[in-house]
């Protein structure tokens, strides 16, 4: 089994100190701060630019690749043959060389949406492709109870090597089925966490249906939709989903858990896949 994600001191080039003026408690001191780092992210799919987004300059692989499968760009790991990490003054390109077939693909859609005047959302034309549905998930699985969701949050912060240094990062765990976090990626973009997360797993070749997926923040429509794509059965947030998050949840066939604090919770679609232990029945259990 994969060990217990164990915290450490994020290195740079992913945090940097800097001078800062404190006033607390009514002193006033001059000393250090560690501050997350953030660069232009810059991805190129066989030589053709597609987007460039802002992000904390590590984990690039598993970026690329969980970035190419949540975009739909490719459809398996199998499909990246090659991620070649460059470097620049002005930020990082990821240029990623995919299979011809997905390509192709590619180069149609840029091709249809090419001198369209759009919606603005992601560069789709209309506002059918602007909410693209979450994959149906497959695999039944029998249902987790409430107390590894509670132990997958209590762990998370521990986790977050880079957070605890400037606590200005997002994280996304895989969690096993016990609630403990097997592999978590950071960023200072939620998205760009969770991205990582699923390219990591794919690139592990792990069968996320094992356990589920668990971040700090809310859950968006987008979070929903590449949490199906890695085919966990479960989304725990720290904080509130959408209204158009459950509804994409609800029909993917995932459950989606917010407000996740503590032994507290509130699940907002498909609750049979979690069981609710009360704090009583946890206490017993935990004597026993």
């Amino acid at each position: 089994m994969t060990p217990a994600i164990a915290p450490c001191v994020a290195p740079a080039p992913t945090a940097q100190r800097v001078p800062v003026l404190r006033l607390r408690c009514g002193d006033r001191s001059e000393a250090d701060d560690w501050l997350a780092a953030e660069v232009p992210v810059a991805f190129e799919f066989n030589g053709v630019s597609h987007a460039v987004m802002m992000a904390t300059p590590n984990d690039f692989e598993d970026f690329a690749l969980g970035f190419a499968l949540c975009e739909g760009i490719i459809d398996a790991a199998l499909d990246v043959r090659e991620v070649d990490v460059a470097q620049q003054s002005e930020g990082v390109t990821l240029r990623i060389d995919i299979a011809t077939r997905c390509f192709a693909r590619l180069k149609d859609r840029r091709r249809t949406l090419a001198g369209r005047t759009g919606c603005g959302i992601c560069g789709t034309d209309s506002l059918v492709h602007a909410v693209p549905r979450a994959p149906r998930l497959q695999t039944a699985t029998a249902p987790l109870h409430s107390g590894a969701v509670s132990r997958a949050v209590a762990a998370l912060r521990q986790g977050q090597a880079l957070g605890l240094v400037t606590g200005a990062t997002h994280a996304a765990a895989w969690c096993d089925r016990d609630g403990h976090p097997r592999l978590l990626r950071e960023d200072v973009g939620r998205h760009n966490a969770l991205d990582k997360l699923v390219g990591a797993l794919a690139a592990a070749n792990i069968d996320a249906s094992g356990g589920f997926i668990a971040i700090t923040s809310r859950a968006s429509v987008e979070m929903v939709q590449k949490a199906a794509v890695a085919g966990v059965p479960l989304l725990v947030a720290v904080s509130a989903p959408t209204a158009l998050a459950v509804t994409c949840a609800r029909e993917a066939g995932l459950t989606l858990v917010g407000f996740a604090r503590d032994r507290d919770m509130v699940i907002y679609a498909n609750p049979q896949g979690v069981v609710l232990q009360s704090t009583t029945a946890e206490q017993l259990g935990e004597k026993a």
